[in-house]
């Protein structure tokens, strides 16, 4: 086992080391989707309404999300944004805001979509009994348009699990950088072991996603028949 280099999981605390960075990973990702999807579903139904300042405001903040990439959003955040405002928060902190807008922008795209696609008469029979636009929502819209945004949720939260792997860029103690920290403490002993370092990483990518995208696939497939 020695000269496989597998012991190098198992070495003082290093196992654990990494299941605790595992979630730091699981709880900035799961806090940043939460967050971004409340804030996207209202984003959402703002772009829905007949304002069209507004609507080429929030369209902006979409565009710029998508354009400029979560690397550059993380430094800004994290080593630019503080400085100029005078404001110290911790890493993991600016990671969650900083993914939660990124998400909000992207949900909002999803949810703009789910709503137009409900049928028009649907809206009409809401507001011919009297609904005022946000019960329109509530009780008519959202509802059905939920079914139709779930897939492209999952699929965003898988993005948002993988996006996670730049956090060791701000120094956020994330799976990614705490198991390049056992193997700059321990690569010139056991090279064989950086394998296996990053070999476990993978697997707790896998089992935290693949489970999401298998049931992105599913509702994919349920939402064609």
């Amino acid at each position: 086992m020695d000269r496989l280099g597998i012991d190098i999981l198992f070495a003082g605390n290093n196992f654990q080391r990494l299941l605790g960075g595992l979630w730091t990973t699981v709880w900035i990702a799961l806090l940043s989707i939460i967050i971004g999807l409340i804030l996207g579903t209202i984003l959402g139904m703002l772009r829905t309404l007949k304002n069209r300042p507004l609507r080429v405001v929030l369209r902006l903040y979409l565009e710029f999300f998508r354009i400029v990439p979560t690397v550059v959003l993380l430094f800004l955040a994290y080593y630019i944004l503080p400085r100029q405002l005078n404001i110290n928060l911790p890493a993991d902190q600016v990671a969650v805001l900083a993914f939660a807008l990124w998400v909000s922008a992207e949900f909002s795209d999803i949810v703009r979509g789910a709503l137009i696609s409900v049928p028009k008469h649907q809206r009409e029979s809401g507001l011919a009994i009297g609904l005022n636009h946000w019960q329109l929502f509530r009780y008519v819209l959202l509802p059905q348009a939920l079914t139709l945004e779930l897939p492209a949720t999952i699929n965003l939260a898988t993005r948002v699990v993988k996006t996670t792997s730049l956090l060791m860029l701000i120094s956020v103690m994330d799976v990614i950088n705490i198991g390049q920290q056992i193997v700059e403490a321990n690569g010139q002993t056991n090279q064989n072991g950086i394998f296996w370092v990053y070999g476990l990483i993978f697997f707790f990518y896998f089992i935290v996603d693949y489970p999401l995208s298998l049931l992105a696939k599913k509702l994919n497939a349920a939402n064609q028949y």
